[in-house]
């Protein structure tokens, strides 16, 4: 029996560097509900959360900022060299994951799960699990993405990747395998294959059109195949200042979903959205010039919060260009402020806009949820 009744729980895990993320990402494309385990171990040291004074109690408070957050760097170098002291971290942070992925899963609306963990069999997560994918990558790509996405130096890259053990081992245990070593479209394809295989009667992928507004606007989700218009409407609307092709938002779908603003048939705005670590971003909003922009701007992040609501996004970050950000009567009645990352207070949060906040952008801010998973102590 399911440890969750009503729900299919995809465990997914795979080495440093495999590309996890991006898989979850598409699993999400195809209806899943997300949870990033790791994002909530990180969530689980923020110095107001609960694992944060175990952690100084063991580990001293030499590892913190001078902001008094803990500096997470410094606490990989104690722990990715020294097996028992990584074990005492984990004996803290586990049990608080495991207590918020039971909690998501629970009050998920969605009836598949995927829960991203490079731990996943290690913990009693793993076995709870109804299936278990992995993703694998060659040495060399794990290298260059630790390099090039996390700025680590070649000596620490290895040691991160020589810490973990052999890939083989978690292959083993799969019933799903992904290469991720490829395009994306590569491992899109790989993906849909083990989702038919896992669901052979069929789980087709979120599409459904959002309630329309005044003038016949509604709002739908858009999937891979929709690429080539995506970027040809962003090409038109930046007037070339941002030419993308169908490559450049097939791999943007690795990180993001694209919600499109249609009248009628005829694509008329779209914004690149995403949920991570339970904070909504927009990062790319794009509107036909002459739209009545009150309108189509309610629609749209209409539709924008609803989705965002259902992936229990505790709060909602809306990055825009200065020619929209000025106008601020228009972000204010939908319940918009502008803020700074800083003003966020929660460190969750302003984790969640210093990541992602595009150089030159206005940022506003709209809280979605008052309970939080990781709560104080």
């Amino acid at each position: 029996m399911s440890a969750w009744p009503g729900k299919f729980v995809i465990g997914l895990t795979g080495n440093i560097a495999t590309g996890k993320s991006v898989v979850r990402k598409m699993l999400e494309h195809l209806g899943a509900y997300g949870i990033d385990a790791d994002a909530l171990a990180h969530r689980a040291i923020a110095n107001d959360a609960p694992g944060y004074q175990p952690i100084l109690k063991t580990f001293g408070r030499w590892i913190l900022t001078p902001e008094g957050q803990i500096d997470r760097t410094r606490l990989g170098k104690i722990v990715f060299s020294d097996s028992e002291a990584l074990e005492e971290l984990e004996a803290i942070i586990h049990p608080l994951v495991q207590q918020a992925t039971d909690l998501l899963i629970r009050r998920a609306s969605q009836k598949v799960i995927v829960v991203e963990a490079i731990k996943l069999l290690e913990s009693p997560l793993g076995s709870a699990c109804d299936n278990i994918w992995v993703t694998t990558a060659p040495m060399e790509i794990q290298l260059r993405r630790l390099r090039l996405k996390r700025g680590l130096s070649a000596e620490v890259a290895r040691q991160r990747i020589a810490a973990q053990p052999p890939q083989a081992e978690k292959i083993n245990a799969a019933d799903v395998v992904i290469k991720n070593s490829g395009s994306f479209e590569a491992t899109w394809k790989q993906v849909l294959a083990g989702w038919q295989k896992t669901f052979p009667d069929g789980m087709l992928e979120r599409e459904g059109p959002g309630p329309a507004g005044e003038g016949g606007l509604r709002v739908e989700r858009a999937g891979p195949r929709q690429a080539s218009e995506i970027a040809e409407f962003i090409t038109a609307v930046s007037k070339y200042n941002r030419g993308m092709s169908e490559e450049d938002v097939m791999a943007a779908f690795g990180e993001k979903a694209f919600l499109l603003l249609k009248d009628d048939l005829r694509l008329v705005g779209l914004a690149g959205w995403q949920v991570e670590n339970l904070v909504a971003r927009v990062s790319d909003v794009y509107l036909e010039p002459g739209l009545a922009l009150g309108e189509a701007v309610r629609v749209l992040m209409d539709a924008i919060e609803v989705a965002s609501r259902e992936l229990q996004s505790e709060a909602l970050l809306l990055f825009l260009p200065p020619h929209m950000g000025r106008h601020n009567n228009i972000w204010n009645a939908l319940g918009y402020s502008t803020r700074s990352p800083q003003d966020l207070k929660i460190s969750a949060w302003e984790e969640a806009a210093l990541e992602s906040m595009p150089v030159g952008t206005v940022m506003y801010f709209k809280q979605l949820r008052r309970d939080r998973v990781m709560k104080p102590v």
